[in-house]
């Protein structure tokens, strides 16, 4: 039966299911009294909708709270152990898989390294990859004793740009060397879950802002931007608080014409200055001494303890004008000089960037994370604002209030976990009865067999 706007019952029913299990999961616990207005359904319909939910096992009571004059109202949360979700973090440097369940209470986790077949342009076997989730998925589910059948989804976070096709998601990573990368078909092919789990796959910036917008630093804003600084750089827009944003290449804006080449091929991208990869780099070529066979955030760190040695007094907020010593004060010798210059000027170009950002997309907040964006931290962050402001329209840019993340470098995994768990409410908490099934490609067959091989 369809209304007159072309809804039907059950469309009407998925709905309201929506929308009440939005309103617990962000606000609860909730009464069934205080659900209604925040709703817009009637009691009538929330108590309907409430039944239904607690007969399935979705949501539970939570306890009660007196009324004025009447009886104690019960409490609605909810229900933590009604289903559980896999976030996964392919960053450049290693694979984060994490078990969550429906309060995002860690489950299980596991880290596997990634080995790069270039010290430069970062690539890495798709092949690897593939193996890496399916043993990690199959570890965590093992370790925390949930079987697969309980699972809403899995959430993949990913460097590169995200294609919708017929045959699943599609992975162009051009930095990392990976072209038009079938990679949820290859997923469904070799991890060993049942057919009707989802796979959600999104550009890593993006699920960062996914998690910063709904639990950290932009709960509460209107609009906001939030940037992944990790080995590289990246960045998603987000205009609806609930919504999940759009990721932007911004990394690859360019910022020096005939500039540095970056490792996407181009020249004078933002990433070529910016990122931890390129950072570490310049560095290097201005004298400065990283540690021999470090990972990256080892070095990062060892570049940061150069720049500002812990012994030295006053040590500041931030290069250029935030506290911190020249390259001509106190340091430690030509390779602390040397990084703080590589600071400041990455600091500059980080700024122009971020003003880039204010002046498009006009923010109520920026949000820097990741794991590099959280290592520098407030005393390179003061900088990076102080240059913003200095490179952004007066008006938008003293109305947008620039910070770091909240939730630390687990941002992205936690970002990716939600994505099977907004489609579940999008779907009125109700999970699909089988995932689609669609013939692959010949392209595609002939990197399975090289993947499988």
């Amino acid at each position: 039966m369809h209304g007159k706007s072309g809804r039907t019952v059950r469309d009407l029913r998925r709905e309201n299911r929506t929308a009440v299990l939005r309103r617990l999961y962000f606000d609860g616990p909730m009464s069934r009294l205080v659900l209604g207005p925040a709703t817009g359904l009637s009691s009538g319909s929330i108590s309907n909708v409430v039944a239904e939910l607690v007969a399935e096992g979705l949501v539970e009571e939570a306890g009660s709270v007196d009324s004025a004059g009447g009886r104690p109202r019960t409490l609605l949360r909810i229900a933590p152990s009604s289903g559980c979700m896999i976030g996964v973090d392919i960053g450049e440097t290693r694979v984060r898989i994490e078990l969550f369940d429906l309060a995002l209470t860690e489950l299980a986790r596991t880290e596997r390294p990634l080995a790069t077949s270039g010290p430069r342009t970062g690539r890495y076997e798709v092949g690897l990859v593939v193996r890496l989730l399916r043993d990690g998925i199959a570890e965590v589910l093992r370790t925390a004793g949930v079987p697969a059948d309980r699972l809403l989804g899995v959430g993949i976070g990913v460097p590169g740009i995200v294609e919708r096709t017929e045959g699943g998601a599609v992975v162009h990573g051009q930095t990392i060397g990976w072209d038009a990368v079938p990679l949820e078909r290859l997923l469904r092919e070799a991890v060993d879950l049942p057919e009707q789990v989802p796979y959600r796959i999104e550009n890593g910036a993006k699920t960062l802002g996914q998690a910063e917008m709904w639990f950290g630093a932009g709960r509460g804003a209107r609009s906001a931007a939030v940037v992944l600084f990790g080995s590289g750089v990246g960045a998603c827009v987000v205009t609806d608080p609930l919504g999940q944003g759009r990721a932007l290449e911004w990394g690859h804006l360019t910022v020096r014409v005939r500039g540095r080449r970056c490792r996407c091929g181009a020249q004078g991208c933002l990433e070529a200055y910016a990122g931890a990869e390129a950072l570490l780099e310049r560095w290097r070529e201005a004298g400065g001494e990283p540690p021999a066979g470090a990972d990256e955030e080892t070095a990062l760190t060892a570049m940061l303890a150069a720049a500002y040695p812990a012994e030295a007094d006053g040590a500041g907020d931030g290069p250029s004008g935030s506290g911190a010593r020249t390259a001509n004060g106190p340091g430690a010798g030509a390779s602390g000089a040397a990084a703080l210059a590589v600071l400041d000027e990455t600091a500059e170009y980080l700024g122009a960037g971020l003003a880039d950002l204010i002046n498009l997309f006009q923010p109520e907040r920026i949000l820097v994370g990741g794991w590099a964006g959280l290592q520098l931290g407030a005393r390179f962050l003061a900088a990076v604002t102080a240059y913003a402001r200095a490179y952004a329209l007066r008006h938008p840019g003293g109305r947008t209030q620039i910070a770091l993340g909240t939730l630390g470098p687990e941002a992205v995994t936690v970002g990716a976990g939600l994505l099977p768990l907004v489609d579940f409410f999008a779907q009125g908490g109700r999970r699909p009865e089988r995932a689609p099934s669609v013939p692959a490609p010949a392209w595609q067959t002939a990197l399975r067999d090289r993947v499988s091989s």
